[in-house]
């Protein structure tokens, strides 16, 4: 059985470890923006935006599959990556192909089909580094990931400084990105043939590799759309407004997907946990999941909040051109309290055997938010992407949500609670950055906002001292 100090102390490693890669990552972006503009930033993103596409047909949910039958029969683990890695090798073919096919198509900018080029290598690259890891986290180790996660962000980030510095050439600085999937493409392999000691080889078994495509259908369907879902807005948007308009947008979903990196890094450690729990013991997989529940409402208001209310501050970080992204970013922060908990939700449906669900469900979303967007961004071009990611967000919680009960025996009540005492916490953190916002720097007014949100909530009992004693214990190696 998993145990709870387990879950913690893997949740730790890599909480840490993408604590680090987000800071780094969202310097390097913040030179980015100051180097490049908006229209380059547009570009740049929207190569990495149409290949992140493009790499689901590699992907297809098969590490989701591969982290579930792994941490199921881990003396299985060889013989269902290598088959893993067998189905892989077509499919990576035909992605490269299709993504160099419609890219000629679709664009007449010669720039912008050599950034295309060179990001089709990270996806390809990426795509297997994900295998590794997977295999990894079926063994609940999550320590050498963590360690990879700082030192790509670092090659990243010296050598597409070092591009900038230079000359300033985008597609120098896209090859740094390439350069850091390579290194961590070789790292992943070697930590799981030597540290987790899985064998690698390509595995042609039929009827393994029938076994797995019926598994991972489910799978597969949701990471089509769950690409979509993320991504297509940002090549909507290139088509439709223009890749200024993708640069503005990028601050938006930038501070957003770099904050994800909290649900993530609890949910990598969570979702093997739920498979494990489902099959043994239902009731610590209810206990589970309503801790992740409310630890993620816990982290996400504030930060809702505080974003809210300190926009025009946060997009001033950037130089000026970018004051286009206050609003866009007003609006779909608010998204960030349905993305975090859709992080649980979603594994609590992958784990319990519900796949088909989550995917009906992001099926949904995508659809939706594919409507939302072509009807909305050539009316308000960011802003219209913006309200789309926040509705689309909000529609696939729901949807989510509604399947929690059928699981398990369930109250939300005391889900409820720890929300309203989250908000009481916010409304005193709120009236101190009003009043404050204008008279203090940036950071002494976060710093000073963050400890005035945790000590109200543990004045108002959201949050136990025995929490704070658990995360403490978790950091001890």
């Amino acid at each position: 059985m998993v145990k709870i100090n387990n879950i913690a102390k893997n949740t730790s490693y890599l909480t840490i470890a993408l604590i680090i890669q987000k800071i780094i990552s969202f310097f390097y972006f913040t030179l980015l923006a100051r180097f490049l503009g908006p229209e380059s930033l547009g570009k740049y993103y929207f190569a990495i935006s149409f290949t992140t596409i493009f790499a689901i047909i590699i992907d297809l949910g098969l590490a989701n599959v591969l982290i579930r039958e792994v941490a199921k029969a881990q003396n299985r683990a060889g013989r269902l990556i290598g088959s893993i890695l067998a189905l892989k090798i077509p499919l990576t073919l035909i992605a490269i192909a299709g993504s160099v096919l419609i890219i000629n198509l679709t664009s007449g900018d010669e720039l912008v089909k050599l950034l295309v080029y060179i990001s089709v290598i990270s996806m390809v690259l990426d795509s297997f580094t994900t295998t590794f890891y997977a295999a990894s986290r079926g063994f609940h180790n999550l320590k050498y990931e963590s360690i990879a996660a700082i030192i790509f962000q670092f090659i990243v980030l010296l050598f597409g400084y070092g591009a900038l510095r230079l000359s300033g050439n985008l597609v120098l600085t896209m090859t740094a990105l390439a350069l850091a999937s390579l290194f961590n493409f070789i790292y992943s392999f070697w930590v799981a043939k030597f540290k987790i000691g899985v064998p690698i080889k390509f595995v042609y078994d039929k009827d393994l590799l029938k076994s797995i495509i019926l598994i991972s259908w489910p799978f597969a369907l949701y990471a089509v759309f769950q690409r979509l879902y993320t991504y297509l807005d940002s090549v909507l948007l290139s088509f439709l407004a223009g890749n200024e308009a993708v640069g503005l947008y990028q601050i938006a979903f930038k501070i957003i997907f770099a904050l994800q990196f909290l649900p993530l890094a609890f949910t990598a450690s969570l979702y093997p946990a739920l498979s494990a729990y489902w099959q043994s013991n239902r009731e610590q997989l209810a206990i589970t999941f309503k801790r992740a529940f409310n630890y993620l409402t816990i982290i996400s208001w504030p930060i809702i909040a505080g974003t809210f209310l300190l926009a025009d501050k946060i997009v001033m970080i950037f130089k000026d051109g970018y004051q286009g992204a206050v609003l866009p970013l007003r609006i779909s922060i608010f998204a960030l309290f349905f993305i975090f908990l859709n992080f649980p939700i979603g594994s609590l449906l992958n784990a319990c055997d519900r796949p088909k669900r989550n995917t009906f469900n992001m099926i949904i979303a995508a659809l939706f938010s594919l409507v939302l967007n072509l009807f909305l961004i050539p009316r308000w071009q960011v802003v219209g992407a913006s309200i789309s990611v926040l509705l689309s967000n909000i529609l696939m919680f729901v949807l989510g949500l509604a399947v929690v009960p059928k699981i398990m025996k369930y109250n939300f009540k005391d889900n409820l609670l720890i929300f309203a005492k989250v908000l009481l916490a916010v409304f005193f953190m709120g009236l101190f950055i009003i009043f404050s916002a204008h008279s203090l720097p940036l950071l002494v007014t976060v710093l000073i906002s963050a400890l005035i949100y945790f000590v109200t909530l543990f004045l108002v009992k959201g949050i136990a001292s025995a929490d704070i004693k658990s995360v403490f214990k978790s950091l001890r190696l």
